[in-house]
């Protein structure tokens, strides 16, 4: 009884004000926390008028503060509701949501995708300006009501720095995103500052629809056409319970009609650009259970993820899978050069600023989804809602035609050190060329194992630079082929829609008795150099000094091109020789300044 006669002695206050929870087309879930218990209400209708007025349940958070839970049922779907929290005699302004529609009414979904905002002591409001900038980009005017215009923010973790801090969440997340999330629901799943706490399960609510035991540590959610599944890839639930759930949901949509795109996010990255401590194997067998989805079905996919503060977008080399790295939403940034980086095939773009996702889907006839980038910059270079990058992918997608391997032909005998391989005009209805894969064999019956397999994308924005910029996508040049040698070669295009064509009709050819140089570009080197030998087996690279000492040995890794950093040696002359089964093939000299 003492604590409730001293809730009435002070003055109470919303510590967090309402925001919106687990919609769907009947009803809602509206959450609050006052500075300590009070008769909580929340009052609602279809105007602001009101009229209705709902309970709610409460449990203490942080003592004495109380968090509120009211569920609004009975509602109809695609409906915009008012509403506003009462708590004693203080009340709140009236907001407003808006019901999602009946999966049969085929209506498109708009959702923001953004990760990472544990507050950067250095920015401390920046996860604010992302809200504000949200707004902005869903506001038709400064009258109108934006929410109208967005369904749901996904947030694949680290909301908070501390999960464990109370002021985390209160300060932190819920004032910076207040006037966001009063009018959107949000749908987050832990990260590795979220620490597991019980501040996390008490202030979301999400969907009971994870393994028993494991609720809301993984979960999925329908919005029209879009399955959107929640996982959680922190190390102590990298577990066979988590996947083999995973395996059964994703069987279940394979053959639900309704749900034409896959949308799943987690915290941890596989490859990361921009920060590789970050890589995580148990998210590469998320993405193969993503990948064998696409597949069997035929609906394109993404996951959603964060950890590494910069964005990235990628798609897996043979499925329509986007792999979409949707920070930083107010976490400190990863510039470049701040930590281990690497530049990997599968991605298209990475950058180190801060921003947010927007995937705006289409339902009916053509179901679609447009996946667009707006950034804020970063510390030296302000942006505000900046398009930086963009893909459209289409359920009926058509494929590219099948290109014809025009040069080298089986008439050719050709010089392995100027080899130029071209095919036909990329052609296709809707899309434009996304990129080229090239192979080539040693038989013309058999590419289970290539001797060269060279997939490069149209796109290669890396260090603020597009690497492929200057790349012919149907005219390239393949090197690391022997002399006086019989292959074969095949060719296919992918459009940027995702869709691959057939692979062209395999065509042999000849090369010449002009044996392929070991080349050091650029030599000296100044930073790192590329190193183009040929394709050996049994082979190995040995670098001497020029007093004769082995420096560097390099085993046979089945490739023609490797690197070679400044890092790695004292400035001088060496001499890099290639050896298989013992006996030295070639040579040749580089200088390190």
């Amino acid at each position: 009884m003492l604590f409730f006669f001293l809730s009435f002695c002070f003055a109470q206050e919303f510590t967090i004000y309402p925001y919106l929870q687990n919609s769907s087309p009947n009803s809602i879930v509206i959450m609050w926390e006052s500075s300590m218990y009070g008769n909580s209400v929340v009052e609602w209708g279809e105007t602001e008028l009101l009229g209705n007025v709902n309970s709610s349940t409460y449990e203490i958070t942080y003592y004495p503060a109380c968090l509120f839970t009211a569920e609004i049922s009975n509602l109809k779907a695609n409906t915009r509701y008012y509403y506003r929290v009462k708590n004693n005699n203080i009340n709140t302004s009236v907001y407003s949501f808006i019901t999602p529609s009946l999966p049969n009414d085929e209506a498109s979904t708009t959702l923001v995708a953004m990760s990472d905002m544990q507050k950067d002591y250095n920015n401390p409001e920046k996860f604010k300006e992302i809200n504000n900038a949200i707004i902005n980009y869903f506001q038709d005017d400064s009258s109108s009501l934006f929410n109208k215009n967005l369904d749901l923010v996904l947030i694949p973790g680290d909301l908070v720095k501390t999960g464990n801090n109370y002021d985390h969440w209160k300060d932190h997340f819920f004032y910076q995103s207040r006037q966001l999330f009063s009018h959107v629901p949000f749908y987050p799943v832990l990260g590795n500052h979220e620490e597991n706490s019980n501040f996390y399960f008490q202030y979301i609510n999400l969907p009971f629809n994870g393994t028993k035991g494991f609720e809301e540590h993984w979960w999925y959610k329908d919005y029209s056409n879009v399955r959107i599944i929640g996982l959680n890839s922190n190390s102590e639930y990298q577990i066979e319970d988590q996947i083999n759930w995973l395996d059964s949901i994703l069987e279940l949509t394979i053959y639900n009609n309704n749900i034409d795109f896959l949308f799943a996010q987690l915290h941890h990255p596989h490859n990361s650009e921009l920060w590789t401590p970050g890589n995580t194997n148990f998210t590469g067998e998320i993405i193969s259970l993503l990948e064998d989805f696409t597949s069997r079905s035929g609906k394109p996919s993404i996951h959603f993820y964060g950890h590494t503060h910069g964005y990235s977008r990628g798609e897996s080399k043979n499925h329509q899978h986007l792999m979409v790295n949707v920070a930083s939403a107010g976490g400190a940034i990863d510039y470049w050069d701040e930590w281990p980086q690497n530049d990997y095939d599968e991605y298209s773009i990475s950058q180190d600023e801060w921003g947010y996702v927007v995937v705006d889907v289409n339902a009916g006839d053509n179901p679609s989804f447009i996946l667009k980038r707006l950034s804020l910059g970063d510390e030296s270079n302000s942006k505000f809602n900046s398009l930086e990058d963009s893909i459209v992918v289409r359920l009926y997608n058509t494929s590219p035609d099948t290109p014809t391997c025009i040069y080298p032909s089986s008439d050719d005998s050709v010089d392995v050190n100027n080899l130029f391989f071209k095919s036909s005009h990329f052609n296709d209805l809707e899309d434009e060329h996304g990129g080229t894969q090239w192979q080539i064999s040693h038989n013309c019956l058999d590419f289970s194992d290539p001797i060269i397999d060279k997939w490069i994308q149209s796109q290669n924005i890396y260090r603020d630079i597009n690497l492929n910029s200057n790349i012919n996508l149907i005219n390239h040049k393949l090197i690391g082929l022997q002399a006086n040698s019989n292959y074969c070669w095949r060719v296919r295009y992918r459009d940027k829609g995702l869709k691959w064509s057939q692979w062209s009709n395999p065509m042999s050819f000849n090369t010449n008795n002009k044996s392929l140089l070991i080349n050091v570009i650029p030599n000296p080197i100044n930073d790192k150099s590329l190193v183009t030998i040929p394709y050996l087996d049994n082979s190995i690279i040995k670098i001497y000094n020029i007093e004769g000492k082995v420096v560097q040995e390099i085993p046979n890794q089945n490739k023609s091109l490797f690197i070679l950093n400044k890092s790695n040696f004292d400035s001088g002359v060496y001499i890099l020789k290639l050896f298989q089964r013992g006996q030295c093939i070639t040579q040749t000299k580089f200088t390190v300044l």
